[in-house]
């Protein structure tokens, strides 16, 4: 099979799944949040933001070098994978455990502390995962961790509904999500069996050069987690459980829409990867076709949400979340510049030039934590959402101008310019419609419009469609 049938059929298999994963996750957040409420749904959301501080500071760059590292020429998959994989325990144990001890010193109320307890156990097992995902990317078998990711969503939503039904509470629901985090990493490691043999395995040598490539991607995102999550603490400390309980419901949306430009990516950077070093005509065809993939998707993502975020929240969250949309209609955007700048930023990983990016992931982070400051006590939630937007923004940039400055690539942005006329035409849909068509009715017609007009334009590419179905 060729390569890039290999990558269509791995591309189909999770855009499927991840729209039967975005559906699961649309339910679950649904019954949470009416279960809840505002109120406590902000206390949920402050538990899982919390811990996920300690959750990404463990990861210590690992995840990404696992796909750069198992997909090198000669490299033995088997002793790196081990030794990854023994290095990811001792992290993720090393900084989950603090968790639930600092938090207790803390002035949130008794149910936040006690959720960081249970829920600690949840963020465990998705660290072991994420090294087991690279070595499914370099082979191509996503389809291995589609399975695991929809079995687990299915756990968890049913946990979820019985949790309601039952009315088990907050911690009733927290304890629901760490049993499907351990089926998913149950999932995964029966199927890693199958294509490498994984041992607990410490060798100094092999550590140290783990550690030496890591650490400035680990850097990177302790940086990125800064200017990422810090809105939604630093919103709890300032302000009350329902706002960041509308905060948080919106952020849920935002999280569930960027699981396919970070899948995607997850695809390609071995490709990446292996053809810099090979085939540089290819690497500058693979992202430029990512780069308008993820262009197509993006901009009429944007401008037709401004049209539907408050029947989108209602919808999902409940009435109780109408003022979600318009937090949604500045969110998106970030979200929107996250699909294109992922591309870029995982091209910096496959060029290695991972410290390149260094000071502006320092420079980013201490603009965002201090603009987090000044506005959320001022304009709370809305506040924390324009300063998400400067600081995904200035992040996209600077992952663009290193690949550029690396590569001398410069992304053509004919297919891009087409997908804006065809968002043009979707919009005018959504202006004569939005009152009168039910919301999930009147998305299909528009996304049907879209796509339809974008083929008119020749913005999608027959020959690039029969290329990229190909088979041998």
């Amino acid at each position: 099979m060729k390569l890039a049938t290999k990558i269509a059929l791995n591309t189909i298999i999770q855009i499927i799944s991840k729209i039967i994963s975005i559906g699961l996750g649309l339910a679950t957040i649904a019954i949470m949040t009416r279960y809840l409420s505002p109120i406590g749904f902000g206390q949920y959301t402050t538990i899982t933001t919390f811990i996920s501080f300690f959750a990404v500071a463990a990861d210590l760059g690992l995840t990404l070098v696992t796909v750069q590292m198992i997909s090198q020429p000669g490299a033995d998959q088997n002793k790196v994978l081990s030794n990854l994989f023994s290095l990811r325990i001792f992290s993720a144990f090393g900084f989950l455990v603090i968790a639930p001890i600092i938090v207790w010193f803390l002035p949130y109320d008794h149910a936040i502390k006690i959720g960081v307890s249970i829920a600690t156990l949840s963020f465990l097992f998705p660290a072991l995962n994420q090294i087991l995902v690279g070595l499914f990317q370099k082979h191509l078998r996503l389809d291995r961790v589609s399975l695991a990711e929809i079995v687990s969503r299915v756990v968890l939503l049913a946990g979820i509904m019985l949790a309601a039904w039952l009315d088990w509470g907050l911690n009733g629901i927290l304890a629901v999500s760490v049993l499907s985090a351990l089926i998913s990493f149950l999932i995964h490691f029966y199927y890693s069996t199958k294509l490498a043999s994984i041992k607990l395995n410490f060798e100094w040598r092999v550590w140290r050069e783990i550690i030496h490539r890591s650490w400035p991607i680990g850097l990177t995102i302790v940086f990125n987690l800064i200017y990422l999550r810090a809105d939604t603490l630093l919103l709890s400390f300032f302000k009350s459980a329902n706002e960041v309980g509308i905060y948080g419901a919106t952020y849920k949306v935002i999280d569930v829409l960027i699981t396919l430009p970070f899948i995607f990516a997850g695809i390609i950077l071995p490709i990446l990867t292996s053809s810099w070093f090979n085939d540089r005509k290819q690497f500058d065809r693979v992202l430029q076709k990512s780069f308008d993939l993820m262009s197509i998707i993006a901009l009429p993502l944007f401008f037709g949400t401004q049209f539907v975020s408050e029947k989108i929240m209602t919808t999902v969250a409940g009435k109780d979340f109408a003022p979600s949309g318009p937090v949604l209609n500045i969110l998106i955007a970030a979200a929107s510049i996250i699909f294109v700048g992922t591309m870029f930023s995982h091209a910096v990983i496959a060029v290695d030039k991972q410290r390149s990016m260094i000071r502006a992931y320092v420079f980013v982070a201490i603009t965002s934590l201090i603009g987090y400051f000044i506005f959320i006590p001022k304009y709370s939630y809305f506040g924390a959402a324009w300063v998400t937007i400067y600081s995904e923004l200035a992040i996209g940039l600077a992952s663009f101008f290193v690949v550029w400055r690396t590569t001398n690539f410069l992304p053509k942005i004919k297919t891009t310019a087409k997908a804006l006329i065809a968002s043009v035409v979707m919009c005018l849909w959504f202006a004569l419609t939005t009152e009168s068509i039910n919301l999930w009715l009147n998305l299909a017609l528009a996304s049907l419009i879209y796509f339809a007009f974008l083929y008119l334009i020749k913005g999608i590419d027959r020959q690039d469609l029969n290329k990229l179905f190909a088979r041998d």
